[in-house]
């Protein structure tokens, strides 16, 4: 289960997040009008994706993906959001709603609520996927062994 206190597992949780919902929660957070500086604008990239190679678990590029990273000083804390595509929106939210909870901003303890939420969602999603496309797989036989 991912942790929204883990930055590490935040960060997924804030990628796969709704743009709209982040937007909320950072307007809640900027409401107090706390200091906030931008470091990273928001701006659409080319990223390498990689992935390991299955058999001999190798790592290798499978090719460019577009995100958008912005970062932010709020306060005294600082926030990284990485958001999948071009959505430079989500991404300057996201960024926030990462300081605040590095921060403990008043509101993280609801932040952090909705992040879970998010989580199980995609959990709940995933797993519907899943039973959805199982019952599609397809066996393949090889003549390698019978020659």
């Amino acid at each position: 289960m991912e942790n929204p206190h883990d930055r590490s597992d935040r960060f997924e949780l804030i990628a796969v997040c709704d743009g709209d919902v982040l937007t909320r929660l950072a307007n809640k957070v900027l409401a107090d009008d706390p200091p906030l500086s931008v470091l990273q604008e928001p701006t659409p990239q080319l990223v390498m994706h990689q992935v390991v190679e299955p058999v001999e678990r190798r790592p290798f590029n499978l090719g460019e993906v577009v995100v958008t990273p912005a970062e932010v000083v709020l306060g005294d804390d600082r926030g990284f959001a990485m958001i999948p595509g071009k959505n430079e929106q989500a991404a300057f939210s996201g960024a926030i709603v990462d300081a605040a909870i590095a921060g403990g901003h008043r509101l993280t303890d609801d932040i952090v609520t909705r992040l879970r939420d998010v989580a199980e969602n995609r959990r709940s999603d995933r797993a519907h996927s899943w039973a959805e496309s199982k019952h599609t797989a397809v066996e393949f036989e090889t003549m390698e062994d019978e020659l």
